[in-house]
């Protein structure tokens, strides 16, 4: 753990960055996980970006109606079918005070395309970064992106000088749990800066009093942050109730009722983007814990189809999250450019089809697997709800408790049978979920998430990925993307459940504007 000292931040209160004035405003910010690293080019996490989003800025960013506005670049061109030119900002400065340059930029791009980054699809088409000036740079492109400005928002801008400074050119190898200094350590353009971090305890940040955007229209009066990460539910939001916390994103679904109704209390609820699903494993022949020997149930759509015949989704959302969602068929959430409304239709509940499914396939007695699940809310509630469920037509779970921290350690390794898991395009773009968890691991190219955990083959929705990827007619690119929703409901390649209603839980005096990402940009915040 590493700790700023009293010297450095008497330093950093000489430079004016800390501030000690009597209307200083500190939010105090509870969530049940901390972020798992600090490198902006590591783990493609929701808990790591609503931390890093607001430390780390990229070329363009979203206004606060969610419109793409320009960032660290002020302008963006195509001289040509295959190069995209961004004129960057002048004057803007790092958190260390040193001057941001098209060298940064290059630096970036290259880092977030190394093969240890998890954000290469940030970076989607581009073969390289070439500095033109110092306040200019040309992205050179393999293949034309037709949504590359959604993509690249995502690539947080790092200082080259610093990271050679500190030995993090590249990006932490985070499966193998390499300990570095930028996965502790922070210098960005953005809002706030890290000034103490003690992971799982507590994260400090101070205003960036020279950030270039200070004098926006909606910048709110949050001098600081903490960051203090409490995973019990209920401690976490007796924390809130009692004033030792201002915010919680996130709060147990049997506990917003009772936030809404505290005076001193406030609830925000809007509808996210995320889907919840179920994943199984499409790949081996037989599975690793499974009682099944010699073959994979999960291969036969027959399994797949009587498993979504016995999920009862509607009951799962009004039990298990207290009616804070909506049924969907559809791995992608409504406010996503593609989402069909007419092929959002799942199979009803009917347990009679389901065991008639399971004796065609040759399973009338059943079977057992372990079901890997994260032991957070509300994926641990989930998993217990669906367990009888499935149960009921022969499938016998094995729950398998797993943290946050380890559970994408074990999926990247492909080491599970079944999973839950949630997931949304941080580009509002239907491709970004559909090439993460549909296109086959043997079919990727540079710059492609790796999500796709329960190894799902299906060779035309290969055949489809890399032309939507390209193609610049948004009515065509539709209609393929469309085509891939149809095979993903009528394969099942994954079992999606709900999308989610997100809620935010705050003291009344709390300000805190809301996005479709689910991201707090603490910068808009305000503390009455």
């Amino acid at each position: 753990m590493r700790f700023f000292s009293g010297l450095l931040f008497v330093a950093l209160l000489a430079l004016g960055v800390v501030s000690t004035a009597t209307n200083a405003k500190t939010l105090r910010v509870s969530l049940s996980d901390d972020a798992t690293t600090l490198d902006p080019h590591v783990a493609n996490l929701a808990i790591n970006n609503r931390l890093l989003n607001n430390i780390y800025e990229g070329l363009a960013t979203r206004d606060k109606d969610f419109n793409v506005v320009p960032a660290l670049a002020v302008s963006w061109s195509q001289p040509d079918a295959k190069t995209w030119r961004f004129k960057l900002r002048p004057n803007v400065k790092f958190h260390d005070g040193s001057v941001f340059t098209a060298d940064d930029v290059v630096f970036s791009v290259a880092r977030a395309m190394h093969p240890l980054s998890s954000l290469k699809w940030s970076a989607q088409g581009v073969v390289s970064a070439k500095r033109v000036d110092e306040m200019t740079v040309d992205l050179v492109m393999a293949e034309p992106n037709p949504v590359l400005i959604l993509h690249l928002m995502h690539l947080k801008i790092m200082s080259k000088a610093w990271s050679a400074k500190n030995n993090v050119l590249t990006p932490q190898n985070y499966a193998e749990k390499e300990e570095t200094f930028a996965a502790r350590n922070t210098n960005g353009t953005g809002p706030f800066m890290v000034v103490s971090r003690q992971p799982d305890v507590k994260t400090v940040l101070f205003e960036h009093k020279h950030w270039w955007n200070n004098g926006a229209a909606d910048r709110g009066n949050l001098t600081g942050v903490e960051w203090i990460p409490i995973k019990s539910n209920s401690t976490r939001m007796a924390a809130l109730l009692s004033g030792s916390v201002d915010f919680v994103a996130d709060p147990p679904v049997q506990d917003r009722e009772r936030v809404k109704k505290t005076v001193g209390m406030k609830l925000q609820v809007t509808s996210e983007a995320r889907v919840i699903f179920f994943g199984m494993d499409q790949f081996r022949d037989e599975l690793v814990s499974g009682s099944v020997k010699g073959k994979n149930p999960f291969k036969d759509l027959r399994v797949r189809q009587a498993m979504a015949h016995a999920i009862d989704a509607d009951l799962i959302i009004n039990k298990v999250m207290r009616s804070y969602g909506r049924p969907t068929a559809l791995i992608i959430g409504k406010e996503v450019q593609g989402y069909a409304a007419d092929l959002d239709r799942r199979l009803p509940v009917d347990l009679s089809s389901a065991k008639s499914l399971m004796a065609e396939a040759g399973y009338p007695n059943g079977f057992e697997t372990t079901l890997d699940c994260l032991n957070q809310t509300p994926f641990a509630e989930i998993c217990q709800a669906v367990a009888p469920q499935l149960a009921a037509i022969g499938i016998k779970l094995k729950l398998n408790m797993v943290s946050f921290t380890n559970i994408f350690q074990q999926l990247d390794k492909y080491d599970t049978s079944m999973y839950i898991m949630g997931y949304a395009a941080s580009t509002l773009d239907a491709y970004q979920v559909l090439q993460a968890q549909m296109q086959s691991v043997g079919a990727r190219g540079t710059g492609t998430p790796e999500s796709n955990w329960g190894r799902y083959n299906n060779p035309k929705v290969d055949a489809l990925l890399p032309r939507i990827r390209v193609e610049k007619d948004i009515s065509k690119r539709n209609a393929m993307i469309r085509e891939v929703l149809l095979i993903q409901r009528d394969d099942l390649a994954l079992l999606p459940i709900f999308q989610g209603a997100v809620a935010w839980a705050m003291r009344s005096n709390v300000d805190a504007p809301y996005v479709p990402n689910n991201y707090p940009y603490w910068y808009r915040f305000s503390v009455r």
